[in-house]
């Protein structure tokens, strides 16, 4: 293979001059760091007690075997974490087509004829025409060379891409487990309320007994007892509604677990276990980027900005010359009138230079959509820091109120449940009436639904903390 000393010029001169050319469009510059981008502090109360690293397994530590059981269980056979672990491997064949286009390609092929041909001259002969069987077999290679970094830049937004869908299946990990730990704070609450609606119905059903056969025995109005068969009433009424809120919650953790029924219920019955009370909150720093640095979310968008970055890289790459190498190496063998011939054949070339001139804007257009493609990466990357801002000033308040109603609560269940006691005997020695009893009996109640509403505000706020910090996991 030869190449004049003009033609090598040319290729030379069109080679620097696109390089000249690339200059005029640089990529976009990088995103700024996380630590530029947040507030310089929580403007929220801090919790402390706990390591942020150790928010990966926290369910282990919260003494709730019933809890550990059913995390645990969702995480083994979960539909979603397996379409993520998917997303994941489509992300990495990516990364390796884009790295193979790097690479020479090499092909094998083969191909075998057999026919005859006659000149015009022979026809009038009479002779046979002869049978030609030929059988070629070679290998053909090819390379783009990347003068200009255009597969290169693929290749690094497959990367960028493929790491975000590592960090987004942590993310899918961390949603599965705030998912099945609220449902189960949910039924517990609803067994608690359920347990409190259930003793509430007894009490109710002893008074209307009682004022039957008070009643009957001329001693209570019929209106009375009336109001005491009716308050009884609707107490059966309300202990149905929150066992069927229970079953609800069931159902929705038989969907999440993948459990069957009869077993999760054995796991989160009553009996089994209590919730446990000695789990501690964990404590994040005064810096948000230390804490925002740990979700995956965000890791995974600011990979998608490098990628759009990257790809704006090959979008103007391909407006420069391309230079392409291709050879081959083949044998082909003849056989003819019972002789037979071989041929062996190789080339090295064309080494093609390509340089696009006109397009009709193609190329134009498809830099133009790389860079708009970027700039709403950016913008999501943008949007995506301020909600995770907002996720965890947002659990901090929500934590922090919780914890500050908490006296006050268990004072008001107490005040309130001390004169309901005293009410009641005052009402069974006829010192007094049933609505005044009936009143005692609401404010009992509407105490004890407002302090296991704030246990369950409190179980929530420390779930959404761990969702909103990223659920443990570190950036690479």
């Amino acid at each position: 293979m030869t190449f004049s000393r003009s033609a090598l010029s040319l290729a030379v001169l069109g080679i620097f001059t696109a390089l000249l050319a690339g200059c005029a469009s640089p990529r976009p510059a990088t995103p700024a760091p996380l630590a530029e981008l947040v507030p310089a502090a929580w403007q929220a109360p801090l919790p402390h007690g706990g390591r942020l690293q150790a928010l990966k397994d926290w369910w282990q530590e919260r003494e709730d075997p019933a809890l550990s059981a059913l995390v645990e269980a969702a995480l083994a056979d979960s539909p979603t974490l397996a379409a993520a672990q998917a997303r994941v491997e489509q992300a990495r064949a990516q990364t390796a087509s884009n790295q193979a286009a790097l690479m020479p390609r090499l092909d094998l092929g083969a191909n075998a004829s057999r026919g005859n041909s006659q000149s015009v001259g022979s026809v009038s002969s009479g002779s046979a025409p002869p049978v030609v069987t030929s059988m070629q077999v070679g290998l053909q290679a090819g390379w783009e060379i990347d003068l200009f970094g255009r597969q290169r830049s693929l290749l690094e937004a497959a990367e960028r891409r493929q790491e975000g869908a590592d960090a987004l299946a942590h993310l899918a990990r961390v949603s599965l487990v705030a998912d099945v730990a609220n449902a189960y704070y949910g039924l517990r609450l609803c067994q608690s309320l359920l347990t409190t609606a259930e003793n509430d119905t007894a009490s109710r059903a002893e008074t209307a007994r009682l004022a039957v056969i008070s009643r009957d025995a001329g001693f209570t109005a019929p209106a009375t007892a009336a109001l005491a068969e009716a308050s009884a009433a609707d107490g059966r009424a309300r202990t149905l509604a929150q066992r069927t809120a229970c079953d609800v919650q069931v159902k929705q953790l038989v969907t999440l677990t993948g459990l069957d029924e009869p077993r999760l219920r054995s796991q989160v019955a009553l009996s089994a276990m209590q919730p446990g009370q000695n789990a501690t909150n964990f404590s994040v720093s005064s810096i948000p980027a230390e804490a925002l640095r740990q979700r995956p979310d965000l890791w995974a968008a600011e990979r998608e900005v490098l990628a759009a970055r990257a790809e704006v890289g090959s979008a103007e790459a391909a407006r420069l010359p391309s230079l392409s190498l291709g050879g081959s190496i083949s044998r082909l063998q003849l056989q003819a009138m019972g002789t037979s011939g071989g041929l062996g054949v190789w080339s090295i070339g064309p080494l093609a230079l390509n340089l696009p001139l006109f397009d009709g804007g193609r190329i134009a257009a498809g830099t133009q959509a790389a860079r708009a493609r970027y700039d709403e990466a950016t913008a999501n990357y943008r949007a995506k820091l301020r909600q995770a801002v907002q996720e965890v000033e947002t659990a901090l308040v929500q934590g922090a109120d919780a914890e500050a109603r908490k006296t006050d609560a268990q004072a008001a269940v107490a005040g309130y449940q001390q004169s309901f006691d005293a009410t009641q005997a005052l009402y069974r020695q006829g010192m007094t009436n049933l609505v005044q009893l009936e009143e005692a009996r609401r404010n009992l109640l509407g105490a004890q639904t407002a302090l296991e509403n704030l246990r369950r505000d409190q179980q929530a706020a420390w779930v959404a903390l761990y969702r909103a910090a990223g659920g443990g996991w570190q950036a690479p």
